[in-house]
This record gives C-alpha cells, structure tokens and sequence, in this order.
C-alpha cells in the first residue's frame, strides 16, 4: 500500500510539473483557447492522463526490477549450484 502511495504522489507532483510548463502564461496567451470552460476542460483532462500515464510507467518499471531481480537471484542460485562441485550440463 505504501508503494501505490508513493506512485501516485509522483505522478501527481510530476503532473503538476507539467501542466506549469504547459500554463499558457509563459507565451503570453498566445495559444488561450475561445472558451474558458474548454481551457479548463482541457487542462483538467490533461492533468488527470497525465496521472494516470506516470502511475501505469511506475508501475511498468516496478514490475521490471522485479523480473530483474528474480533473473538475478536465479542465475545466482545456478553459479552457487555449479560452483560448489556440481556436474555441468
């Protein structure tokens, strides 16, 4: 539980990090759309795949040390097997 807990506070600071960089107020409103309630929108729904895209790569990469891991332990339970006077195959 702590993990997810972890996860999702990044993905939210590293969503929060991009919708700063995407605010419009660094190119002078330059790309401000028609409709406040369709900026908003847009912003909102951004933020919130935004979330969503950095919890499921977390996760991904959680999942790819853990396959990682058990190679590792694995290969060193093979080495320990042949090292210690064991026949070859």
């Amino acid at each position: 539980m702590r993990k997810r807990t972890i996860d999702l506070s990044l993905s939210v600071i590293a969503s929060v990090a991009a919708l700063l960089l995407s605010w419009p107020y660094f190119r002078d409103f330059e790309y401000f759309a028609e409709s406040r309630l369709a900026w908003i929108v847009y912003f909102v729904g951004g933020f919130l795949l935004a979330v969503y895209v950095f919890y499921v790569f977390l996760q991904a990469t959680h999942t790819l040390f853990e396959h990682d891991a058990l190679e590792h332990a694995e290969a060193a339970k093979n080495s320990d097997r042949t090292g210690s006077g064991g026949t070859q195959p």
